[in-house]
């Protein structure tokens, strides 16, 4: 497979920086060699920290010299494919680290530094980390690392956080949280990128507390940390909004007599579940693991939740259809078959584009269906709310603190997100998107 890696790997450097100026379409590259290949980062801020000096034959390619690398291993046309789509996304740029002790290639796909750089705090992005399996496509990872990146920044100015957006993935084989030298490599590394994160996908949550306890405090949400994971938030994040979107269309906040079909039972869908029993609603849930919905019913006795097939779950006659499993599941094909009037949940880009433009273009099919739809990172930020809590104020943070913020924040952007995109004639996801291009973008 083609790979950013290949050049490092074959001449002994360990790290990629590619900063891009979106205003001037300019470009500047730099390859290092930072550190050798013996150094045992288990060692990492207690003998050595990130500005320490790591080697005494530290190597520095400019631009130039950089290209003439890639060049030289037949991989300059792949080098400018990233660079495009870095380029396309008005993005920051790619901070990539490559242990080839362990073979693990760190990248923090960084969006926009803007709303954190005068933050005082350490870290000025915000995003989470996700791993990626060693036979999956550099460019895919990548791909989908920047495209989440450019989200994060979008749910930063959501959640009224002063972080710019990125996103880390890893490709590796699984973690072995006691391996300690991996450990204090991905400390080192989301160190350097002056970034705080959350565990995402294949990633564990407790290596939230492993990186705590030893290494780095830019890690968030562990199950020792002050407020814990971050699904039960954020699914209450999703349940008082969808109540502003009933308010929105309806009159009313009251979610009473509600039909609801909800998608999915992980880390947040089954927390939207319990908190749509909180209302007298008609509940039925659907998930890829049946005995997972089985068990639902059987902790929620007398409330008769219906368990519907996942295959038929998109298609049911309901109020609301609330995704909180997998993207990409709206698109030209299905949405006439849709019998819903609000879609509303957790799930990461829902509707299936490649890009922002395609996103609000399926946006419009939605509203011609008469179907009320907000793009999801605009009312799913309160697990981003929560890291940003712990990061903010240590053991301090409190959930009923969190729960306040929430409610503060949530409700009142997404009702004032869905009158304005009225008054514009817009759908509501062009409308966020206008709104936080103008704070992102703007001068």
């Amino acid at each position: 497979m083609r790979s950013l890696i290949t050049p490092l790997r074959k001449e002994g450097y360990t790290t990629l920086k590619i900063r891009h100026d979106w205003k001037k379409g300019t470009f500047r590259m730099e390859v290092l060699k930072q550190w050798e290949k013996d150094l045992d980062f288990s060692k990492y801020n207690q003998e050595f920290y990130v500005e320490s000096i790591l080697t005494d034959n530290v190597i520095y390619l400019n631009t130039t010299q950089v290209w003439e690398l890639y060049r030289k291993y037949g991989l300059e046309d792949y080098l400018e494919e990233i660079l495009d789509l870095i380029r396309q996304g008005r993005h920051f740029g790619i901070e990539l680290y490559y242990n080839e002790k362990w073979n693990i290639t760190y990248m923090s796909h960084q969006h926009s530094r803007k709303l954190g750089i005068n933050n005082r705090l350490h870290a000025t992005l915000a995003g989470g980390i996700r791993r990626h399996s060693p036979d999956e496509e550099e460019k895919e990872v990548i791909i989908d690392g920047l495209n989440l990146g450019r989200g994060m920044s979008f749910k930063n100015v959501a959640g009224h956080l002063s972080f710019g957006g990125c996103k880390q993935t890893v490709t590796m084989e699984p973690l072995d949280m006691e391996n300690m030298e991996i450990m204090g490599f991905l400390g080192f590394c989301i160190d350097s990128c002056r970034t705080m994160t959350g565990p995402d996908m294949n990633f564990p949550t407790e290596m939230a507390d492993v990186e705590n306890e030893h290494f780095s405090m830019n890690y968030t949400s562990g199950p020792k940390s002050p407020l814990g994971e971050t699904g039960k938030p954020t699914a209450y994040g999703v349940y008082v909004t969808m109540k502003q979107a009933v308010r929105f269309k309806e009159g009313t906040e009251s979610l009473d007599g509600k039909s609801v079909m909800l998608i999915g039972l992980g880390a947040v869908g089954w927390y939207m579940g319990e908190n749509l029993l909180k209302e007298n609603v008609s509940l039925k849930i659907a998930d890829l693991d049946t005995k997972r919905a089985a068990e639902f019913v059987d902790k929620h006795p007398g409330r008769g939740i219906e368990v519907v097939p996942l295959e038929r779950a998109y298609y049911e006659k309901v109020d609301i259809l609330c995704p909180c499993a997998i993207g990409g599941v709206f698109y030209d094909e299905n949405i006439p078959k849709l019998q819903c009037r609000y879609i509303w949940g957790s799930a990461n880009n829902q509707l299936r584009a490649s890009s922002q433009e395609e996103e609000i273009r399926i946006s419009r099919l939605l509203a011609k269906r008469d179907i009320l739809f907000q793009t999801e990172w605009w009312h799913n930020t309160a697990g981003v709310i929560c890291g940003a809590q712990e990061y903010l104020m240590g053991k301090d943070a409190t959930y009923d603190h969190l729960i306040q913020v929430i409610d503060d924040v949530m409700p009142k952007s997404t009702y004032e997100n869905l009158v304005e995109a009225e008054k514009l004639g817009i759908t509501p996801c062009e409308n966020v998107y206008r709104k936080c291009e103008q704070i992102i973008y703007g001068d």
